[in-house]
């Protein structure tokens, strides 16, 4: 079996529901994969040369990665996006073709799908249908960035701890998900906080029932208790 097509063996699920390629047949992905080579990097790897990025598209097949922010005076860390399998980046350095200013770091055991830049430049270039999906996906990180900045302003810790909570619990399972074995410092770089923060307001949902901590995971016991917390903290904010 050649490479391209093992690699599509492996990861087929994940490359025929991806959002940036909607559309594409088995044919047209092993095309497209002969461009393709898979990387791994380890936990806690720390991915700062912005270059890396600027030359490279990736797709992430395994693990969640975090794309942040530092502010050098403060040190202060703010987590911009959690990304996760079938995630890709870095769409900005494919748009604009400019360094794009923000930091990586594996928070489990990586894989990823790596292309060059320039021959995904050129497959779009020869199939400009597939820039509609492209822009579609930008789109949905920028009315996220668009949340995000949102709730900062306006939301309160709780407000924002309920709403992140919420947003990651599967609808199907009823189950938290992609942030269920967070330590708090991680949860609290995703909402603008600081760990210890975080942990009083865990602690408290925790008394109140809603949510079960043990072992460093996170488990929701009655998510109408957090739907009910969250409607009150939208009235006592009007």
């Amino acid at each position: 079996m050649s490479s391209t097509k093992t690699l599509f063996t492996k990861y087929k699920s994940i490359l025929l529901d991806s959002q940036l390629f909607s559309d594409l047949n088995e044919e047209q992905w092993l095309h497209l994969l002969e461009n393709f080579h898979e990387e791994k990097w380890s936990k806690n790897s720390c991915i700062i040369n912005h270059q890396k990025f600027l030359f490279h598209f990736y797709i992430i097949t395994s693990g969640r990665i975090k794309m942040y922010n530092v502010d050098r005076f403060s040190e202060k860390e703010h987590t911009l996006f959690l990304l996760k399998e079938a995630d890709a980046f870095d769409l900005f350095c494919l748009l604009d073709g400019t360094k794009h200013q923000v930091y990586y770091e594996c928070l489990d055991d990586i894989k990823v799908l790596a292309i060059p830049m320039d021959k995904l430049k050129d497959w779009l270039n020869k199939n400009p249908k597939q820039y509609q999906h492209f822009l579609s996906y930008a789109g949905s990180m920028m009315r996220a960035l668009e949340s995000n900045v949102s709730q900062l302003i306006f939301a309160n810790i709780t407000t924002r701890l309920l709403k992140l909570l919420l947003e990651n619990v599967n609808k199907e399972s009823k189950k938290l998900e992609h942030i269920n074995d967070l330590p708090n410092k991680e949860i609290a770089n995703l909402i603008g906080s600081t760990r210890a923060v975080v942990n009083r307001h865990l602690q408290q949902l925790k008394q109140n029932g809603s949510i079960d901590l043990a072992r460093n995971q996170l488990e929701i016991k009655d998510i109408s208790l957090l739907l009910k917390e969250l409607d009150n903290q939208n009235k006592n904010h009007k």
